[in-house]
């Protein structure tokens, strides 16, 4: 479990991170969205115990980030992936993640076998003996990320796992981090990519400099967006969605390409009632459904970029 509370980082005096209070759970995958600049690499560093923080504190795992004794035990119990791979490019990947591994104190057995399950995952390992410098940007990322779980810790902080990967590596790493997920593991992750945030994370928070909204990316939509019922009609007429709005609980009805769209506090129950007026007065209903906000929708209004 990771919790932030009041947590803040001035750099020369210049907020950029300000009274942050985040909960995070055992076994979560959580996401952390915010424009360049907004403190979110600040903050796993922090929590990762690489920098101090300047006001408040946090807890990993039940130690506090600003205590010594648990700082170095935090620092035992977390793998980060950083900005920069930082790997060591004239030796191979499975030395790359030994030399890792031997610094977490894993035992040569566990080591030699954590090693080939992860490139295997990762899909790797036909290149484990190779010099990481003859790797590509993307497989290197890869290394990078393998050597965040090689001592299985408990706690993992990713910062943009699949920057520079093509579509193909991005989707190996997230079938990867799903698979690693079932085991418990409490991951946060940093990234721009709003969609793989949709798809990988149970919660997100979107900040800058402090936490603007939190939780699952259904109930920010519906948080932010409300409920939105679209009715496809295959002879649709005027007078249907005059219908619509006579109701006193429809709010903002219109029209959008032979389909009626209305705002709804309670679709479950209101939906029912819609529809059998409908009926009543001869129109042919295709579909029901309600309309989806993305998560890019969520994050532009909060940040204040408006509508794609």
């Amino acid at each position: 479990m990771i919790e932030t509370v009041g947590l803040g980082r001035t750099f020369d005096g210049k907020a950029a991170v300000d009274d942050l209070n985040l909960k995070i759970e055992q076994g979560e995958v959580f996401g952390l969205l915010g424009p360049n600049g907004a403190g979110k690499t600040t903050t796993m560093r922090m929590l990762a115990c690489l920098i101090r923080q300047t006001s408040g504190t946090a807890y990993v795992n039940g130690f506090e980030i600003n205590k010594e004794n648990d700082a170095q035990r935090i620092r035992a119990i977390v793998g980060v992936l950083p900005e920069s791979p930082g790997l060591y490019e004239s030796l191979s990947a499975t030395r790359n993640l030994d030399f890792f591994a031997q610094l977490y104190g894993v035992p040569k057995d566990r080591r030699t076998q954590r090693i080939e399950e992860l490139l295997k995952m990762l899909e790797l390992w036909d290149r484990r003996d190779e010099p990481i410098a003859t790797y590509s940007k993307g497989m290197k990322q890869k290394i990078a990320i393998a050597r965040a779980f090689v001592h299985d810790p408990q706690v993992v902080f990713l910062d943009e796992p699949t920057a520079g990967l093509d579509p193909q590596a991005s989707l190996t790493v997230r079938e990867f981090l799903i698979a690693l997920k079932k085991e418990g593991r409490t991951v946060f992750i940093n990234s721009h990519h709003l969609d793989e945030v949709e798809r990988l994370c149970d919660r997100i928070a979107v900040m800058n400099k402090t936490a603007l909204a939190v939780g699952s990316p259904k109930e920010l939509a519906r948080r932010y967006w409300g409920r939105t019922t679209v009715i496809e009609l295959t002879n649709h007429e005027p007078s249907f969605t005059d219908i619509v709005r006579r109701f006193d609980f429809a709010l903002n009805v219109r029209t959008d390409d032979g389909r009626i769209l209305v705002d709804l506090d309670d679709p479950e129950e209101r939906n029912p009632v819609i529809v059998e007026a409908l009926t009543r007065a001869g129109a042919k209903i295709e579909y029901v459904t309600e309309l989806k906000r993305s998560l890019e929708d969520v994050y532009m209004k909060l940040i204040g970029g408006g509508v794609r």
